[in-house]
């Protein structure tokens, strides 16, 4: 009981601290005054910078995910197949 109230507690605590303050959303652009504190991007190369880095991370997460399920080298000798038979199997 004290576990399941311990993660309920934090689940709508940390919810709040997620959430910007009442200022921030003041100076935040309308997509994201909800979201971050401090100074939003002041001009288009902040937004530049912003997209580009979102784009790397999702690109980077996507095949990182993709060859993690599904890996294409199919060579017993291959990297992978060394540590997962010699450790794990």
């Amino acid at each position: 009981m004290r576990k399941l109230s311990l993660i309920f507690m934090l689940t709508f605590i940390a919810q709040q601290m997620v959430n910007a303050c009442e200022l921030c959303k003041e100076k935040q652009p309308k997509a994201l005054a909800e979201i971050t504190h401090g100074a939003g991007p002041n001009g288009t190369l902040d937004y530049i910078i912003i997209w580009s880095a979102v784009i790397i991370v999702s690109l980077t997460f996507f095949y990182s995910i993709k060859y993690l399920v599904k890996p294409e080298k199919a060579d017993p000798h291959h990297i992978k197949n060394i540590v997962t038979h010699e450790y794990f199997g």
